[in-house]
């Protein structure tokens, strides 16, 4: 068996990884997350921005960036800023990326955060518009990017767990909400499941339908439509893929956090592939796991193990891919097109929560009634 699992993004080959970073956004994903990821890596941050500037001042003096901009449209001037990393509210990207196509003379891809939008008609107009303009869209779909869920796309793409079966996660962790997130109604589907909707997709293809069951989570005091979120994808060859996704996770409380976690499992018809996603644990580094058993070596199971940790080590390869893509001229694997599909499932998710009733994905992506918001 070949145990080269494939645990990360090939970095940039020489030359690519120069291209010039435009970092939009100074909050925690971009500040601790995205930024550490790149330092690491090697990437040229040649600038940032924030609606705060002062803020992305005190980013930049942490990061070593040498120059901070007080407006969009000074930083889309500017020649050394050839990819635009977006990382801000989700209702903000589209008008970012309708000012970055008209006026963005020198870019060369956009890498935007997830979700794309808050809804797919936005998420559909985002990628009309880079499309019409013929700039490289990314969506920063970074569970993909973890290294278990990396491993097991390699196991299953070599056929060693055989036709899958059933696919599960089970998280129980609560994410840190955003005060933005109170202006939305939507929360954990869009904002927590968006994961592992995507990395179902990205695992096993397109499902048919998805079913919901959504309760208000007791914790979180602003309105919301879904809290605690338990849903199936069904597919055309009988593959169902579930999750229960519980923000509650207990009554938490200073001297007991109830243990979270985050499991997945995939059982085939030649073998059994299950791990653990590290998050929950961070800042701590905790590695991401993975044991698996095939009938090509019946009654053994191989356990790698790994340094890397999804937060902040995952987030080089969004990027990377995007740097390969324009430099070789392909699109990115998590490129607008294919994340709408992702969008399409959050979609069918909430219209599955309102009817109470599976839905079908086509039914949102072959809705021919789909309007962006105004300009």
């Amino acid at each position: 068996m070949d145990l080269d699992l494939h645990l990360n993004e090939p970095f940039p080959k020489p030359g690519r990884g120069d291209f010039g970073i435009g970092a939009i956004g100074a909050g925690f994903i971009m500040r601790d997350v995205h930024l550490k990821a790149y330092a690491d890596a090697g990437y040229n941050v040649a600038g940032i921005m924030s609606r705060t500037p002062e803020i992305a001042r005190e980013v930049a003096d942490l990061r070593s960036i040498p120059r901070v901009y007080e407006t969009l449209g000074e930083m889309l001037q500017d020649p050394a800023i050839e990819i635009l990393d977006i990382a801000v509210p989700p209702d903000q990207q589209l008008e970012i990326v309708r000012h970055a196509v008209r006026h963005g003379r020198h870019l060369k891809g956009i890498l935007a955060q997830k979700p794309l939008a808050v809804n797919y008609t936005d998420a559909a107009e985002i990628v009309r518009l880079c499309k019409e303009h013929n700039l490289p869209l990314a969506v920063n779909q970074n569970m993909r990017y973890d290294q278990s869920i990396r491993a097991l796309k390699t196991l299953l793409s070599r056929g060693y767990l055989g036709s899958p079966v059933l696919a599960t996660i089970e998280m129980r962790a609560v994410p840190h909400w955003q005060s933005w997130l109170q202006e939305y109604h939507r929360l954990t589907l869009l904002n927590m499941s968006i994961h592992h909707i995507d990395s179902f997709r990205h695992l096993f293809g397109e499902p048919e339908s998805i079913f919901v069951s959504a309760r208000k989570d007791p914790r979180t005091r602003f309105a919301h439509d879904d809290g605690i979120c338990l849903y199936i994808l069904e597919y055309a060859d009988g593959l169902r893929a579930a999750a229960w996704d519980d923000v509650w996770a207990g009554p938490r409380n200073d001297r007991d956090d109830m243990g979270p976690y985050i499991r997945w499992r995939v059982e085939g018809l030649e073998g059994l592939a299950e791990g653990t996603l590290g998050w929950p644990s961070y800042p701590n580094r905790s590695p991401s796991t993975l044991t698996f058993t095939t009938s090509a070596q019946p009654g053994v199971w191989i356990t790698p193990r790994w340094r890397d940790v999804w937060f902040p080590d995952a987030f080089q390869g969004p990027m990377a891919d995007l740097m390969n893509a324009i430099a070789s001229n392909t699109q990115p694997v998590t490129n607008g097109e294919d994340n709408l599909g992702t969008m399409a499932v959050i979609e069918a998710g909430y219209q599955s929560m309102r009817e109470h009733r599976p839905v079908a994905i086509s039914e949102i992506r072959n809705c021919s009634r789909v309007i962006p918001s105004e300009a």
